[in-house]
């Protein structure tokens, strides 16, 4: 039951990270590209509250999840994660004080009832305490590989697509750097030591660093509703892979594979969903409310100039006809 508790703390405090540094991307360049432009946006979040909040939260979910990992297994904390998806929901309307449209909430609960029933019918089972040695370097090329072709692909692309990409690549580095966590914490009871003399410490630091980086572009790119289910969905089904293949770890098959392909379709119903519900009617985080004034990103504020022969533009004496909405 604890193992329960702590890992749906850590899916809260997840998606509120997500949401707050979301918030701060929102305000600055969005899908800015370049080593540059990406130190350049670094440097102007470390200085934004939303951003630094949404960092100190990151760093207590890692704290969470590693309680976690330490008494239960990768098979069951991670696939508890996906919590976050509603918890994204719900932080997420207060902090952008909108909520988002059906379509929206319907594709985000058809994700998370989908991959709960997947994960409840599937019922993986705990394995070893630490993985078989032989096995972390082909999964570490199996990752990486992965990881590098999502990013790889997500470069040329701009908006949605680009942020569900690197979602994605994140939750593969989340999901390996849990992973590690798990090998990194059962080490710990011989010792600081013994912790800080073995490789998988300093491997799950390079990894969640990684994952970070990632993340930070994926909420750059586009907005949640693009980002989230990639990262979250990524994230748990990744870690079912590599609790089998490092830990042992294994689901359950025969007659349980109806409620799991029923699982699978629920999830790819609220990924069309999600995708129609952005190309039609926009999304609910990309501008927020503060005070009762609109504030609209920077991406829209350069839309909303108008041609040199246009009629001159004003922040402060915007017409009827050239706001953008509420």
């Amino acid at each position: 039951m604890l193992t329960v508790v702590l890992a749906l703390l850590a899916a809260l405090c997840n998606a509120s990270a997500s949401v707050l540094q979301r918030r701060a991307a929102a305000d600055g360049t969005e899908g800015a590209t370049g080593a540059r432009e990406a130190l350049r946006w670094l440097g102007q979040a470390l200085r934004q509250p939303y951003w630094v909040a949404g960092a100190v939260l990151l760093a207590l979910t890692t704290v969470l999840q590693a309680a976690a990992l330490r008494l239960g297994s990768l098979a069951l904390v991670q696939p508890l994660m996906a919590a976050e998806l509603l918890f994204t929901l719900v932080v997420g309307s207060v902090i952008f004080r909108r909520r988002p449209d059906t379509g929206t909430c319907l594709a985000f609960v058809a994700l998370a009832a989908g991959l709960a029933l997947f994960l409840t019918a599937a019922a993986p089972a705990a394995g070893r305490s630490t993985a078989y040695p032989e096995r972390w370097l082909p999964a570490a090329v199996g990752v990486l590989g992965v990881v590098l072709g999502l990013t790889v692909a997500a470069r040329p692309l701009r908006g949605a697509s680009r942020a569900a990409l690197l979602g994605l690549a994140s939750a593969v580095c989340f999901a390996a750097t849990a992973a590690l966590l798990k090998e990194t914490t059962d080490r710990l009871r011989h010792g600081v030591g013994a912790l800080l003399a073995a490789w998988p410490a300093y491997a799950t630091v390079a990894a969640g660093v990684v994952a970070f980086l990632l993340l930070q572009g994926a909420l750059r790119a586009g907005t949640l509703a693009a980002s989230q289910p990639a990262l979250t969905l990524g994230d748990a089904l990744t870690s079912v892979t590599l609790g089998w293949v490092l830990f042992g770890e294994r689901i359950a098959l025969g007659a349980r594979v109806v409620p799991e392909l029923i699982g699978v379709v629920l999830m790819g119903a609220g990924s069309v969903g999600l995708a129609r519900t952005l190309a039609n009617t926009g999304t609910w985080d990309t501008r927020t409310e503060v005070r009762g004034v609109p504030t609209r990103t920077s991406e829209e504020r350069r839309e909303s100039r108008p041609e040199i022969d246009g009629p001159a533009w004003s922040d402060g004496h915007d017409s009827d006809e050239g706001r953008h909405g509420p």
